[in-house]
């Protein structure tokens, strides 16, 4: 696969060739769905609790005598029914953690992101940096670049001065490629990466240990 590398100011300054075993896979819906999945489960923390009536304080007395009242026989006034009562079917400590192969895992990573570069959502830049944080001129480079709705920038390092330069501008996130995942790239409309990103990628999932 072939893609233009645009600079800063918009301009095709050369095409480079991507690898079709990264970059041109097909989409496995089914794959990336699970994969959705596991990440939203393990971004779970699992520590809602509620008290069943053995846990609730206070209730020890019976609240009117068994016999006599016409009313059906109570034991506790901590009894589920009862506004104070313990919880019958609640929440409690879990963990929601699922796992998935590791060669799912990258084919999943591999469908979303050949799937933006089939829709000509993966933009490529040559290089882009910024000598002090300056949200407007990261603005303008983006109004320069084919890029519309929201915009992920995958980093090839952290870049502390790009990173402060995009979080104020709205449906703009930056992460560092290697931490690039499924949902953050489902998330966002286009990719803009710079080529020593790609490269990064390329070789990571590449690489016979990643197959």
């Amino acid at each position: 696969m072939e893609l233009p590398v645009y600079n800063t100011a918009g301009e095709v300054v050369e095409r480079i060739e991507l690898r079709d075993d990264v970059f041109a896979v097909p989409m496995n819906t089914s794959l990336v769905h699970q994969e959705m999945v596991r990440q939203l489960a393990n971004r779970r923390v699992g520590t809602a609790q509620t008290k069943t009536r053995g846990q609730v304080a206070g209730g020890g007395r019976k609240p009117y005598r068994q016999k006599g009242t016409g009313r059906a026989r109570q034991g506790t006034i901590r009894a589920p029914h009862y506004r104070g009562g313990g919880t019958v079917f609640g929440p409690h400590p879990r963990s929601y953690r699922q796992d998935m192969p590791r060669k799912a895992r990258r084919l999943a990573f591999k469908c979303v992101i050949a799937a933006k570069a089939l829709a000509d959502h993966l933009i490529l830049l040559d290089s882009i940096t910024l000598a002090e944080p300056k949200t407007r001129e990261m603005a303008s480079i983006l109004g320069r670049l084919p890029v519309q709705r929201s915009v992920l920038i995958a980093l090839p390092n952290q870049d502390e001065m790009l990173q402060r330069s995009a979080r104020n501008i709205p449906d703009v996130d930056t992460v560092v490629a290697d931490s690039l995942n499924v949902i953050d790239i489902l998330r966002h409309d286009y990719l803009l990466m710079p080529v020593e990103a790609v490269r990064k990628i390329e070789n990571k999932l590449a690489s016979p240990a990643g197959e």
